[in-house]
């Protein structure tokens, strides 16, 4: 009996490690277009999905794309129609406290999308895995409730180049109605 009860003692101690190392965030901020300022969502990263940290984590596919899954959820490649992009940096302790980045695309057709470069290094010695992961609208419900826009904001690059086009449309309009103009006075003549 006694034997029986070491046995399992040391399995446990074994598996304790690899369970701990498996650690959460602290702690999400997220930037991005249509934001007057950061927005800090805080709790139990542990994958517990009734904290808005945990769903956040659980729906950008955090722990996969940080210490890899099998059978892994991660997409072979990257999705189209993805829209704006918001950066969201996680603090993860440990044996010491790191951060990691990962890109969210939360109006992304077919749902929203994360990235997360491989390659990143946490604790000293551990490098993330990356991919790309693709959520649910309850993601993007949680980050509207949150302080995301409610729709996908225009960026600005997108703004100034639909002025842009406007300005050349109308400048060939003027180039064309001067054109007309002056064939017009031509007649005449």
């Amino acid at each position: 009996m006694k034997r029986l009860v070491l046995i399992a003692f040391a399995a446990a101690a074994l598996l304790l490690p690899a369970t701990a190392a498996a650690k959460g965030p602290s702690e999400a901020k997220i930037t991005g277009p249509g934001l007057n300022s950061t927005v800090t969502i805080s709790g139990n990263g542990e994958g517990d999905t009734s904290t808005d940290l945990g769903l956040l984590v659980a729906e950008t596919g955090f722990f996969p794309e940080v210490y890899g899954q099998s059978p892994s959820p991660l997409l072979q490649a990257k999705p189209t129609g993805l829209g704006p992009r918001y950066t969201v940096v996680y603090t993860v302790p440990g044996p010491s406290t790191s951060t990691l980045e990962q890109q969210l695309y939360p109006y992304a057709a077919g749902g929203p999308a994360s990235y997360m470069r491989p390659g990143q290094r946490f604790w000293g010695t551990q490098s993330t895995l990356g991919g790309w992961y693709r959520g649910t609208s309850t993601l993007k419900g949680m980050l509207v409730k949150s302080g995301l826009p409610q729709t996908a904001p225009v960026s600005d690059r997108v703004r100034i180049g639909g002025l842009r086009r406007i300005g050349i449309a109308a400048a060939a309009g003027i180039v064309l109605a001067g054109a007309a103009l002056a064939a017009l006075r031509r007649r005449r003549r």
